[in-house]
């Protein structure tokens, strides 16, 4: 009887151990850090390869003779609407992201203006014609909207290669600025991240 009662405890008391080991191995520590800050975790595309690659590919844009060209023939800032990147990644990305890094960055020089893109748009002229039906007192005036004279778009790519528990991760952001008039590609831009990831036998 001793016996079983001593065996029982001692299961009792295993238990509570493991029960305590996984508790400990599942608590959650959260640090905030700065929004600047780096901390490349999984190899995947984030939030500093979207601005890094915003910024270089805006400036390789922008020492391209197509904005003086503009300036010159017309006496003034051009007008670009981003359309959009499409993800040929295999993963998620928002390219909603990339693109305002990418209006910033235009915006930022100085060179350019920016107009609002298409669903923006239709948010915008849906709000101007509740304003003229006189629900909004001092309405906008109708047939104001300022006209894209350049297209920005492009498409993001990306190439893997896995060996065991390595892996190399290869992107390319690919851009163009496309005249609305003429349809002529006055930019065509490319920028290539790759990342080398190691994971521990354990992990993979």
């Amino acid at each position: 009887m001793n016996g079983q009662l001593t065996w029982r405890a001692g299961r009792m008391a295993a238990l509570i151990l493991l029960a305590a080991l996984v508790a400990a191995s599942c608590t959650k520590k959260v640090q905030r850090v700065g929004a600047g800050e780096v901390r490349d975790l999984s190899g995947k595309w984030n939030d500093t390869d979207s601005q890094e690659v915003a910024g270089a590919m805006i400036k390789d844009s922008l020492s391209f003779p197509w904005i003086d060209d503009y300036q010159q023939a017309n006496g003034k800032k051009p007008v670009v609407i981003a359309y959009g990147v499409a993800n040929r990644t295999s993963e998620h990305i928002n390219t909603q992201t990339f693109m305002k890094d990418l209006e910033r960055a235009l915006l930022r020089s100085g060179r350019v203006t920016i107009v609002a893109d298409s669903d923006q748009r239709r948010s915008i002229r849906d709000e101007r014609a509740d304003q003229q039906s006189g629900l909004v007192a001092n309405p906008a005036a109708i047939g104001q909207e300022t006209g894209a004279d350049f297209v920005l778009t492009g498409v993001l790519n990306s190439i893997k290669d896995r060996d065991q528990g390595e892996e190399v991760v290869f992107y390319q952001a690919n851009l163009e600025l496309i005249n609305v008039t003429s349809s002529e590609k006055v930019w065509i831009g490319d920028h290539k991240i790759k990342k080398f990831v190691s994971r521990s036998s354990t992990n993979y």
